[in-house]
């Protein structure tokens, strides 16, 4: 168990949470202080856009919008990945948070491509209005740690699924494995109802996806505590 009380909060919390809350923050300044640079450089693009490098798979993961887009992903993150990093060690659980990113953002980029093809399809079919929503795609970074950070509420749901939540709105309390159900429900609904979204549903849902995966074939190997 990492906590010790007499140390308080921030330093009893365990390291890989902590420094992943560190980071997260340091490259939000960095993005304040030098503004499109960092999210021409380090955001994700898709991958036929001359703006992409197969480092931005990582990258993108530590970058976020804003100040709100920050502060929940990362109160989520320590909420739910304390617990997690506690149970499974630092080592495994970074492995976790980094395979749910990148799952998260296989996904995401398997649905624009699906959208880049229909486009075209449409453009060559005589719908010239196509063009502008390819650009758009070419155009448009993806930033922020929510899918690894839904990973890790996948992963709190399936190793403690009877702990109780109370959410603050709507106010009331869930067991998590409702919660997490719930959570994903919505984001398909979303992801399918709302295609011209600035929010990529079907990144939460790969991180969530990965997740559930990798934690099967922990499982499975008996691998799952060591």
């Amino acid at each position: 168990m990492y906590i010790n009380r007499g140390t308080g909060f921030w330093n009893s919390m365990p390291p890989v949470v902590k420094n992943l809350v560190i980071l997260n923050g340091i490259m939000l300044l960095i993005t304040f202080l030098t503004g499109d640079f960092m999210y021409e450089k380090f955001a994700l693009f898709y991958v036929e856009s001359p703006l992409f490098k197969p480092y931005q798979l990582v990258t993108h993961m530590f970058m976020h919008g804003n100040f709100i887009h920050l502060f929940f992903n990362m109160y989520s993150l320590i909420i739910f990945g304390i617990a997690l990093e506690s149970v499974w060690g630092s080592k495994k659980f970074f492995i976790y948070y980094m395979v749910t990113g990148l799952g998260a953002a296989a996904l995401h980029s398997l649905v624009l491509f699906i959208e880049v093809s229909s486009l075209n399809t449409a453009y060559e079919a005589g719908n010239l209005m196509a063009s502008e929503g390819i650009t758009n795609i070419m155009r448009t970074p993806t930033v922020g740690a929510s899918g690894a950070v839904f990973g890790v509420l996948l992963a709190y749901g399936m190793l403690f699924p009877n702990n109780v939540l109370q959410l603050i709105f709507p106010p009331i309390a869930l067991k998590a494995k409702w919660f997490v159900m719930i959570f994903g429900a919505i984001e398909l609904y979303l992801g399918l109802s709302n295609k011209g979204s600035n929010i990529a549903h079907f990144a939460h849902l790969g991180g969530m996806l990965f997740g559930y995966f990798l934690i099967i074939y922990w499982k499975k190997k008996n691998r799952m505590y060591f």
